[in-house]
């Protein structure tokens, strides 16, 4: 069947088979060059394999969870939408969950997932507990920061280039109700929206709309949205018996393929300046439902169609601290000079890194989708050749369009992956679309 990422570029007809044991697994793993895939919501080419594609998703099952500590044992298959519908209503949300509920957690711990509290709480690995993997022998091994470290560090970012994630266990956070707290601080350019990150630090969750195509003194106009669970004391009072209760949202679709003037950069402007000012509106605290503050995007189905029937891509990069200023305002001339603009352009800070593949590091990142056309990967290339030269980073997850050579030159780790993949064994047994692009 043709596959494709989040994306929908690039596309591949790719050999597929949804192994329900793993004695079937087992043998899709010796045919060799097998990729393990979840739900599809990977941008690129990670999660697709030409020739050995396993859909996981036939490994589904929550196992246990405690009610003390809040640790979840589940299969690799189980979407992150269902463990927040089977516990967010008992007291627990996910420690850190990207921005899509339509994941699974075996393609989370994958791509070592971030959120917006990375600057407080870490990756998706500062959750996980242990993983249950499967080799390029067909053996099933415990992995863990204190047993079989090594595979584990290099599981977590690894872009399942390491082996099959089958189980794991994973920490969940106690909060009282299904509300976030969210305030909106709007700032008029770059450096004000940087200076609100740096001034409330001691946030839970920080994020950033970021209006790409402004220039001048309002370059990087942004809506800051800081947030953190409601307490039940923090609710009406009509609120407070049901804490757990929210709206439920009106789903949207959208039903074709926008036509390739529809993100032009007069109507990405037209829509920004209108963000812009429905963001000043809502200027201060508010509470907001769970899922609108996490999962804004997932209310609209097939959100991807806007970009047209070529697809989007997406850029991703993060800034270490010293270069991070510097870095953006370079990056958001490049795109407002383009007049390529991005409407889903979002601004984060991260705490410190860890070992591995994963990608975050201490500072900034910017993420911004474009439509795939002549002039936007004319565009992206310009802007890998900025991010490199600030000292910049890739994310695995989002890239679609990489060469082996950019890669190495943003990330020197990637080398020592390679070498431990042929080393083990990893190579030939795993591989993806993207991996045999990267010389992974």
């Amino acid at each position: 069947m043709t596959l494709a990422g989040w994306g929908r570029y690039p596309r591949l007809d790719c050999r597929v088979r949804a192994p329900k044991t793993e004695a079937e697994l087992a043998a899709l793993v010796a045919e060799g060059g097998l990729i393990a895939r979840g739900n599809g919501r990977a941008y690129g080419d990670s999660a697709m394999s030409a020739g050995n594609t396993a859909d996981m998703r036939r490994f589904n099952r929550m196992i246990s969870f405690d009610e003390k500590s809040g640790r979840l044992v589940a299969e690799g298959g189980v979407l992150l939408a269902d463990v927040i519908a089977a516990l967010l209503p008992r007291g627990w949300f996910p420690a850190v969950t990207p921005g899509t509920k339509f994941v699974t957690l075996g393609g989370m711990i994958a791509a070592d997932v971030h959120g917006k509290n990375h600057h407080k709480d870490g990756s998706m690995a500062s959750s996980v507990e242990w993983i249950e993997l499967m080799g390029a022998d067909g053996k099933v091994r415990r992995c863990s920061p204190s047993r079989n470290k090594a595979i584990f560090e290099w599981t977590l970012g690894g872009m399942g280039l390491t082996g099959v994630i089958l189980r794991a266990a994973i920490r969940l956070s106690p909060v009282e109700t299904g509300w976030i707290r969210q305030e909106t601080i709007p700032a008029p350019n770059l450096g004000e929206a940087m200076a609100a990150f740096e001034a409330r630090a001691e946030a839970t969750y920080s994020v950033a709309w970021i209006d790409c195509l402004t220039r001048g003194p309002s370059l990087g106009r942004s809506l800051v949205m800081l947030g953190e669970h409601a307490r039940a004391s923090e609710l009406p009072a009509e609120q407070r018996r049901t804490p757990f209760e929210t709206p439920r949202r009106r789903s949207l679709s959208v039903p074709f393929d926008a036509p390739g003037f529809a993100l032009n950069g007069p109507a990405v402007r037209a829509f920004n300046a209108l963000y812009w000012r429905a963001g000043l509106r809502a200027e201060g605290e508010r509470l907001v439902d769970w899922d609108s503050y996490f999962y804004p995007l997932d209310r609209v189905g097939g959100w991807n169609r806007i970009y047209g029937r070529k697809g989007l891509a997406q850029f991703q990069c993060v800034l270490p601290p010293d270069t991070a200023r510097a870095g953006l305002e370079a990056l958001l001339r490049e795109i407002s000079e383009a007049g390529q603009g991005s409407f889903l352009a979002v601004l984060k800070k991260f705490g410190p890194g860890r070992d591995g593949l994963s990608f975050p590091q201490e500072g900034y990142t910017l993420a911004l989708d474009f439509p795939v056309n002549r002039k936007s990967l004319a565009l992206l290339s310009e802007l890998d050749r900025i991010a490199v030269a600030h000292g910049g980073r890739f994310y695995l997850a989002k890239d679609a369009r990489l060469s082996a050579a950019q890669l190495r030159e943003a990330d020197p780790r990637v080398q020592d992956f390679a070498e431990m993949r042929r080393a083990g064994g990893a190579r030939p047994a795993f591989a993806s679309a993207q991996s045999e692009r990267l010389d992974l």
